[in-house]
């Protein structure tokens, strides 16, 4: 035996050298022996299956790039095994010594691959090589090479290192890739037996689209070539949907969707009493994202090869040798850094895809979930928490991905980072380590002050924008008030608070980026000083070295407490979504049978073959299945109700109606007895649920278009009308909930839905309250008793008196109980009118009535009229209002200019400068360390140790004072931008006349306000630190490049055209995809809160997989948008990557060759070739960094760009010559002379040569029909708008003389809406402290609500927004005294009593008519009672003066205007 390993090792031992295992006995058991493990397998499994099955085809056509990686990989493999023989041989041939071993190892890997590639020819391949046996051995035999080659390396020559390298890489490769199309095909073949048929109706559907990545070839895929296309039509047009990459077949939400269910309901199964999201994730999923971190090893292992190859090019350049050796590992060092690029975009490609599947399972999931949770389960979750977890949750659970693999990684490459280190400078790296993990707690505190800072400015920034809101909400009052100055300054005091927080938030915010900044520089100084005070010598090898260790090691230090956070958040997310997930389903009453007496039955009992109801003894509540059955809103109630019949329910509020009709549907809890319906249900709630989508859509709920029945429907629920002065018509669009509806259109349109639908038992719910008394009597005839609705069960809740009367079957509820249940003739209707609330029906004339039920074919023609003014002014308000300008390609270099002028020169001049110095210092730093290292190493050394170190403390010192410098500049900057920009604009909105508030939406000028000035205040600075940071470093690799290597500048035009080439190229498509991205995420949150709020009509109709395929179309727009956006930035990413990797080459290159010293010119010393290497490694991250920086700041700059629109706005007249006396006006005496005035140029006059005088200490009433021009008077009085002719004069003085605050500081009024804001009541009656106590409640007296103010507590009370504490009739009053504590001469009333009762009416005028007078009252009055006692009275008429007298003397003359307006009103 020791012969025969004499044979096989000579002149070395078998096992152990002394040192470590020795290279014979590494090659034979961990090569050879592997080898021929590996054979064997092959073999056996080759024969097995020609002798067991015959030759079989495959199951599954094998994809382009899965046979690329099966034969081409075995067939470089083999090329690889030749060449080492060739070395071996070579070697033998120099008269070298070469052990058996070495033969063996490398024939015995040649035979591996010669194998692998001969029993890939046979028929029954995929047999053999996707058996699980050689699967789970090719992830065993590359991590057994691995450490082979770990412990050889150092001991190997460079060129056979790199081969030995490679050959471990594509066993790795192979090993992975038959790993990951194995678990492919298997759940290729799951799905086929699973649902063959959808597998098939799915890829149809798709129009075959989704096989884009299997047809494309491996070099496309491996290079992003597919996305091409898209980037072409991105630079050349704007892009749509039908622009963007189709899925894949198996990212396809539907396919997605049935997998992620399938494994919920095997929880649900196994694990009923604690089902978790996070298995069902990992039984869907786990095994593609377990061969994902096999990728993600190679990659984070080659992530190391740099460092390594690096320290081993120095050493070569510092030996001065000739050999070939230099170049191998230049070109080594390139083609690593290109390997890893290509790994790297791979495995951020799959990983990103497999991200978006976890999504679209999970907000499918929670969506299906949504459609089949009755109320009563759901009630143990709010909207808003069900939203979260759609937005949120979802969210928080698919970064699980990152950080879960992150979880192993970081730890793996700080680990390896620090062992590499270790064999560098020994212990000396622990000084720098201990300092960096210092910083990490220091850091984490900073950030939990930012935290703090952060809440505290939120809840002023919510205040602010609260204040905000009511600014814009009433400024037109406050501009008659004269008050926008005051509320201006309450707003300025709650910014200032905010920015004292922000200021707190953004200087902790310049300390974190100030340690993250100086960590490299104090890193290698701590260590570099500790190493050489041992006693040691640095040598440029081990110093850069460690230089791209410190690079490699910072980051994830940095990261991990973030990932742990991550981790944490993924794993509660999912348990917050396994706990709604579980909740129990919805069950129809119809089809689902109940053990218990608690069940929906499914069979109808043969006693009563004619019923359409039964409600036997039931008892429902609304508390969930695991609560307690409390609060019951049905007690014991039975019910039995025939086919065909109209059934009126009805009772007091409260009385459980509505809970009957969601008992019937399934929605509450039924905790006793049973409930069986039989047929299809449609169901119409109290509050109707309108989509967002056109009327069609509306009515016809997923159903097929039946024009007829269309038609008769829109007839019946008196919707023709209507819809014919819509523009659009039926297709024209509803916004969300309804909003460019009337209440009454929207009852209609979802009893429309009911009829059209057809349904055997239609359940409506209060339908007739929400239209007018004529309305209620058509569709009471001709849609709920008409054609369409003949042999149909209709239960109806209900207060109208004749819809009793026509009932067959009349309930009375009472407190969840049935108080009576009979025929409506037997119901006594006198008994029921005590509790119902009067009907508007009852109360119309006779004549009324008669013209509706004598013609029931023809609606009368009255009741269009309310419905089309409302249906036609959004029309008129969407031509007034103005579209928002939409600016389109690249910011413009003056919003830059603008913003530099905000932070101010002198600070821009700051921020620049030390930005440059720091980067100036880091780059002497670094220079100072190769100077250092090249004098020692050549033996020139005149100074000590401790001088190289002190300068190297004073670049440290320098860089750390201009990193600290520039963060607090920029942060300084910031904020003052932030001031700057928020007061400017706030200036020119208090300024700006009121017509521009009527043209813009308050939402639109709040945008800038909120977010807008959210992204100044915070983000913007944020990137554009990040930006100039990116720059300036850029800036300084590039000086340092050309100055240790001339050829450089050769490069660096060529290379800065094919950057400018490629950012120009993606940033354009880039634009373009994130706007698409922002437009396709926005319907499916809609979409979802819309479906919460209707989910129990859905379910009544049935409608749940109409919904479901509706938010699957969404989902899939935003999978195609979130694909396309994802490949294009890896797209990118790859080609700056491999930028770098040829200027790593590059620099590599010129260095071996400048080290043959028969060479006239010499390319740098070993010290500045290691600089330039170490430079060139960070500079594709910095390329990726600096273009992704740049995007973002061009899209935050846009908010600027939107505040300096603002910034230009028409502002308001303020002039005016003449200064009044406080007492002005002393008489009252108003007068107009022909005064004509337009609220747009383009417009017709409101009020057109008008005029009239007003004598001093009279009451006034100004009357006409809407739009007479009522309001225009006010408004030219109070120059709200501009008059365009004529003149006003008050007491003889032209107002326009007047400056325009002053005037109206002298002017009181009323307006018609009550205006109250949140603060005290003191505050809201006497802003500027001009009036005492006594004089308040003396006005408060004089008002009537005096006792009301001391009841509620007095004047310091607390006001709560809009006055909601105190009734509309209150509020009018508090708004009259506030007019009356103003002491002016002229009073005007703005129509103040028309949102009011009659009585509190009388109250307010009574008040008027006996504390003012002296004062002359100005009444803009819609009721005739309100003017009959004035002494005289306007009639306008399209803006001309039609009347002007007494109005009793005109009551009394019967030709006149006044008179005919009395009897019209009295009819």
């Amino acid at each position: 035996m020791d012969d025969f390993l004499a044979l096989i090792c000579p002149n070395s031992p078998f096992i152990w050298n002394g040192k470590r295992y020795s290279d014979c006995f590494e090659d034979i058991l961990l090569g050879v022996g592997l080898n021929i493990v590996t054979t064997i397998i092959i073999v056996v499994l080759g024969f097995k299956q020609k002798s067991g099955r015959g030759v079989q085809g495959s199951d599954v056509q094998m994809t382009v790039p899965e046979k690329s990686v099966l034969y081409f990989v075995p067939a470089i493999g083999a090329c690889l095994s030749v060449l080492e023989i060739i070395f071996v041989w070579k070697k033998e041939h120099n008269s070298q010594f070469v052990g058996y071993h070495k033969w063996f190892y490398s024939c015995s890997e040649l035979i591996v691959w010669t194998n692998i590639i001969l029993f890939s020819k046979c028929g029954s391949s995929h047999y053999i090589i996707f058996s699980r046996v050689l699967c789970f051995w090719w992830i065993l035999k590359p991590i057994l090479g691995v450490f082979r080659l770990v412990t050889t390396f150092p001991s190997l020559e460079v060129s056979v290192c790199i081969v030995e390298s490679l050959v471990v890489l594509l066993s790795i490769t192979y090993g992975t890739a038959i790993n990951v199309i194995r678990v492919k095909r298997e759940s290729f073949k799951r799905s086929l037996l699973g649902d063959p048929l959808l597998s098939y109706d799915s890829s149809l559907e798709e129009g075959g689209h989704h096989d884009l990545e299997t047809n494309e070839s491996i070099w496309d895929l491996m290079t992003f070539k597919f996305i091409a296309p898209v980037m072409n039509r991105g630079v050349v047009k704007q892009l749509d949907s039908e622009d963007l990459l189709q899925i894949p077949t198996n990212m396809a939400p539907s396919s997605c969707h049935d997998i992620i269910s399938s494994c919920w309901r095997a929880q649900l199964t196994n694990d009923a009493s604690k089902p978790s999201l996070f298995r069902a994730l990992c039984s869907a999923y786990g095994w593609s994202y377990l061969y994902l971190g096999l990728l993600k090893v190679i990659n984070d292992c080659i992530g190391f090869a740099g460092p390594l190859l690096l320290n081993k090019l120095i050493q070569f350049l510092q030996q001065g040798s000739v050999t070939s050796d230099g170049y191998l590992l230049a070109v080594s060092l390139g083609l690593t850094s290109i390997i890893k690029s290509f790994l790297d975009t791979q495995y951020s490609f799959r990983l990103a895809k497999l991200k978006l599947k976890l999504r679209s399972s999970i907000m499918t999931l929670i969506y299906d979930k949504c459609l089949r949770v009755n109320l009563a389960e759901r009630s143990k979750f709010t909207n808003g928490e069900i939203q979260t977890f759609m937005s949120v949750d979802a969210d928080r659970t698919v970064n699980l991905c990152n950080s879960f693999h992150d979880t192993w990684s970081l730890p793996l490459q700080i680990g390896v980072a620090l062992y590499l280190l270790y064999t560098q400078v020994k212990f000396a790296f622990v000084s720098g380590l201990a300092i960096t993990i210092l910083l990490i707690p220091v850091n984490k505190w900073i950030s939990q002050l930012i935290a703090i800072a952060t809440e505290q400015m939120m809840k002023e920034k919510d205040e602010r924008i609260r204040r905000t809101g009511e600014l814009l909400t009433y400024i037109r009052t406050l501009k008659m008030y004269g008050w926008e100055l005051i509320f201006s300054s309450w707003l300025m005091e709650t910014r200032s608070l905010e920015v004292k927080h922000l200021a707190t938030r953004k200087y902790l915010d310049a300390w974190c980026v100030f340690f993250w900044a100086t960590t490299p520089t104090l890193f290698s100084i701590f260590t570099f000083g500790l190493f050489t005070l041992m006693g040691n010598q640095l040598d440029a090898a081990m110093v850069f070295t460690c230089l791209a260790l410190f690079n490699t090691l910072i980051s994830p230090l940095n990261s991990f407490p973030w990932v742990i956070n991550g981790l944490i958040d993924a794993f509660i997310s999912s348990r917050r979504l396994s706990r709604f997930l579980s909740c129990p389903e919805h069950r129809s009453n119809v089809g689902d049978t109940g053990s218990s007496s608690s069940s929906f039955l499914s069979k109808q009992p043969d006693s009563s073959q004619r019923l359409a109801i039964i409600v036997q003894d039931v008892s429902c509540t609304w508390s969930s299945s695991d609560e307690p059955p409390l609060n019951m809103v049905l007690n014991h109630v039975t019910l039995s109700l025939s086919k065909g019949s109209f059934v009126a329910i009805i009772g007091e509020v409260g009385s459980g109606k509505s809970s009957l009709l969601y008992s019937v549907l399934g929605e509450a809890q039924l905790a006793h007895g049973y409930i069986y319906c039989d047929g299809s249900v449609a169901y119409v709630p109290q509050v109707p649920w309108i989509l967002s989508g056109t009327v069609r859509d509306n009515i016809l709920f997923g159903k097929s278009y039946d024009p007829v029945r269309y038609r008769d429907t829109l007839q019946a629920c008196a919707l023709d009308v209507d819809i014919e002065l819509m523009v659009g018509h039926d297709m024209v669009y509803i916004g969300e909930k309804g909003l460019n509806l009337s209440g009454g259109q929207r009852a209609r349109l979802a009893l429309a839905r009911a009829v059209y639908d057809g349904s055997d038992v239609i359940m409506l719910d209060d339908v007739l309250s929400a239209v007018d008394a004529q309305v209620a009597h058509w569709i009471l005839h001709n849609a709920i008793l008409g054609p369409l609705m003949q042999g149909k069960t209709i239960l109806l809740c209900t207060h109208n008196v004749q819809a009793i009367s026509l009932a067959d079957v009349v309930v009375v509820m009472d407190k969840g109980h049935v108080k009576w249940l009979g025929s409506s003739a037997a119901f006594p209707i006198s008994s029921y009118t005590r509790f119902s609330p009067s009907n508007d029906l009852d109360l119309t004339s006779k004549n009324h009535r008669e013209s509706c039920s004598s013609d029931s074919s023809s609606k009368p023609k009255e009741q269009s009229l309310p419905e089309k003014e409302i249906v036609h002014s959004p029309e008129i308000a969407e031509e007034i209002v103005e579209v928002e300008l939409r600016k389109e390609g690249k910011v413009e270099i003056g919003v830059y200019k603008n913003y530099a002028v905000f932070i101010g020169q002198f600070v821009t001049v700051a921020i620049c400068l030390s930005a440059i110095f720091m980067q100036a210092s880091r780059n002497g730093n670094d220079l100072w360390l190769s100077y250092w290292v090249d004098t020692t190493e050549t033996g020139q050394t005149v100074h000590s140790v401790s001088f190289y170190l002190a300068i190297l403390c004073l670049f440290c010192a320098v860089n750390s004072f201009f990193t600290l410098v520039r963060a607090f500049s920029f942060a300084f900057g910031g904020l003052q931008a932030a001031i700057k920009v928020h007061n400017r604009l706030l200036s020119k909105l208090i300024n700006a006349p009121v017509r521009f508030f009527d043209q813009t939406p308050g939402g639109r000028i709040l945008n800038r306000l909120s977010s807008d000035l959210y992204t100044i205040d915070d983000s913007l600075p944020f990137i554009m630190n990040i930006l100039l940071a990116n720059f300036i470093g850029l800036l300084g690799i590039a000086i340092i490049l050309s100055y240790v290597q001339v050829f450089f500048l050769v490069l660096l035009l060529p290379l800065w055209y094919i950057y400018s080439k490629l950012q120009f190229f993606y940033r354009s498509t880039s634009r373009e995809l994130r706007r698409l991205d922002s437009v396709s995420r926005s319907p499916i949150y809609t979409s979802f809160s819309e479906t919460l709020d209707g989910t129990s009509t859905i379910r009544a109709f049935k409608s749940e997989d109409f919904f479901f395929a509706k938010f699957i179309e969404h989902i899939t727009l935003y999978q195609k948008t979130s694909y396309t956006e994802t490949v294009a930035s890896l797209w990118l990413s790859l080609r700056l990557q491999l930028l770098g990797a040829f200027i790593i080459s590059f620099i590599a290159l010129m260095a071996v060759v400048g080290s043959h010293r028969s060479l006239p010119i010499n390319f740098g010393t070993p010290g500045l070739v290691g600089l330039a290497l170490s430079y060139a490694a960070p500079i594709v991250s910095l390329l990726g960094s600096f273009l992704t920086s740049f995007t973002e700041t061009e899209k935050e700059m846009v908010s600027v760009e939107r505040a300096l629109q603002y910034m230009d706005i028409p502002q308001e007249e303020q002039g005016g010559c003449l200064n009044v006396n406080p007492d002005w006006p002393n008489l009252g005496v108003i007068e107009f002379q022909n005064v004509t005035l337009k609220y747009m140029p383009s417009l017709a006059p409101a009020i057109c040569n008008l005029s009239f005088t007003i004598a001093g200490g009279t009451q006034v009433g100004i009357i006409g029909r809407t739009g007479a021009g009522k309001s225009s008077v006010l408004n030219a009085l109070f120059r709200l708008t501009p008059i365009y002719s004529g003149s006003i004069l008050v007491d003889g003085m032209d107002i326009k003389n007047v400056p325009v605050r002053e005037l109206r500081t002298h002017l009181a009024i009323v307006p018609q809406s009550p205006f109250l804001f949140n603060g005290s009541l003191r505050e809201n009656l006497d802003p500027f402290k001009m009036s005492d106590d006594l004089k308040i409640w003396d006005a408060l007296e004089k008002c009537h609500v005096k006792e009301e103010v001391e009841e509620a507590g007095g004047l310091d009370i607390l006001v709560k927004e809009g006055g909601i504490s105190f009734s509309v009739g209150q509020r009018q009053l508090l708004c009259l005294a506030r007019a009356l504590l103003k002491s002016s001469k002229v009073l005007c009333l703005d129509e103040c009593t028309a949102n009011v009762d009659i009585q509190t009416a009388s109250l307010l005028h009574t008040t008027i008519s006996s504390k003012c007078k002296g004062m002359t009252v100005i009444t803009i009055a819609h009721r005739i009672s309100t003017v009959l006692n004035m002494d005289s009275i306007l009639i306008l008429d399209h803006g001309n003066l039609a009347e002007q007298g007494n109005p009793k003397v005109l009551l009394n003359d019967e030709s006149s205007l006044f008179s005919s307006f009395v009897k019209a009103s009295s009819m």
